[in-house]
């Protein structure tokens, strides 16, 4: 990782001190002692009364949260990096909702990055505070000898001495000690960035999220993404089943029962028979709107078939002419099949809603254990993918599998979505 300061002083060692850097350096290295002081002082305080009244057993609650304490310091050290560091630093540690503190205390102190954020602690309390003084002893120094005529002609007639036994009586005298002042601030420009470097690259080692921190987070986060993928289709599956079971079967009832009514009163002059017809007429149009329904919820032919045979059959309803080549060699995982399904469904839908194309083409291959889809229409283009939430809803639904979605749409066309799902676990 690079250190931005050190950067700027690499770049444009001669410009460095006439830019904001002296400024940032200065205010970082002071805003760090003041802080570094009251964290050794207080760690102190935890450590000598831990381990006095470790004898009574509440000394060893007072030891874990001086164990602990490295952890709100380390947070609160991220944020002041940012004075002079742009990039900021990865939290090392997970989050964890509804645990209490017992747990909250266990999974922390068993996480090394909670170890490596109190030795930071430690090295912000005493060698960073220990150079934060010297640092502000030579500023402060500097800025005396600077302005020494200014002091010497506000305090006139009484003398200053810069050095014991040789008394400055006029400013012109003190320009001498002005020119020693001004040196000191150059240096202090200089060393303050070199401490600031010095510090952002500890912080960095010992602050920053190591590969061992985010393995557990990438296998909690891949567990999510299969428990919600599974849970989506679990749901999916039960609105299949409750419209196929529950309502679609009444509606076949209520279809037969109208046709018996409508079988009873044919031949008779009555008023209710042809409200009968047109109700049969009715229920059978919401019938099959409600398997129009079921199969877009999920197909059939997917589940039987797989993905060519669904996409097939689905270029067949489409308005606009679809021309469909895929060739996979075997069948895909159920979730990569649905996903796929679904994401060329909404690429025709909107292809046929604001494109003004006539033809699309859809192309499907699996490479290196991932499926590339590629649907390309010859509409006007200008496809936004942040002007709605239709290729931004695909982008979403792709990116639950790690998938990605690239859209090519220059203003006359082609408009090419590119799907990238992966087909591994």
């Amino acid at each position: 990782m690079t250190v931005a300061v050190w950067e700027a002083m690499r770049r444009r060692p001669l410009h460095f001190a006439l830019s904001a850097w002296p400024l940032r350096s200065s205010a970082f290295l002071l805003s760090g002692t003041v802080l570094g002081f009251v964290v050794l002082l207080l760690f102190t305080a935890l450590l000598f009364v831990g381990v006095g009244l470790s004898v009574v057993g509440i000394g060893l609650v007072v030891l874990m949260a001086g164990a602990v304490f490295g952890i709100p310091v380390a947070a609160l050290e991220r944020r002041r990096l940012r004075l002079v560091e742009p990039d900021p630093l990865l939290d090392p540690h997970g989050s964890l909702p509804g645990t209490g503190a017992l747990p909250w205390l266990r999974t922390r102190l068993r996480e090394r990055a909670t170890w490596r954020e109190l030795a930071y602690t430690l090295v912000l309390g005493v060698v960073f505070t220990a150079t934060g003084i010297g640092f502000t002893a030579l500023l402060g120094l500097s800025a005396i000898l600077t302005a020494t005529p200014v002091i010497v002609w506000a305090i006139a007639p009484d003398t200053v001495m810069l050095v014991p036994g040789q008394p400055i009586s006029d400013p012109v005298a003190a320009l001498p000690g002005s020119a020693v002042g001004l040196l000191g601030l150059l240096v202090s420009a200089y060393a303050g960035g070199l401490l600031t470097g010095a510090q952002v690259r500890v912080a960095q080692f010992l602050l920053s999220a190591r590969d061992e921190d985010l393995s557990s987070r990438v296998i909690e986060l891949t567990r999510s993404r299969a428990r919600l993928i599974d849970a989506f289709e679990a749901e999916r599956r039960r609105i299949e089943r409750d419209l196929h079971d529950g309502a679609q079967q009444q509606l076949v009832a209520l279809t037969m029962t109208l046709g018996l009514a409508e079988l009873e009163l044919r031949g008779q002059d009555s008023a209710a028979a042809p409200l009968i017809a047109r109700a049969r007429g009715e229920v059978r149009q919401a019938l099959d709107q409600l398997r129009s329904l079921v199969r877009g919820i999920h197909p059939q032919v997917l589940t039987d078939h797989g993905l060519p045979a669904a996409v097939a059959e689905l270029a067949l309803r489409n308005p606009i002419p679809v021309t469909v080549d895929i060739d996979l060699p075997d069948r895909l995982p159920s979730a990569v099949e649905t996903t796929a399904y679904f994401t060329i469904t909404e690429a025709l839908t909107n292809a046929s809603k604001h494109s003004g194309a006539d033809k699309v083409a859809v192309i499907g291959r699996l490479r290196d254990d991932k499926l590339v889809l590629l649907i390309t229409d010859n509409g006007h283009g200008g496809a936004d993918p942040a002007a709605g939430a239709g290729l931004q809803g695909l982008a979403d639904r792709v990116a639950i599998l790690k998938g990605r979605l690239i859209v090519t749409s220059p203003v006359g066309g082609p408009t090419q979505l590119r799907v990238e799902v992966s087909c591994s676990a």
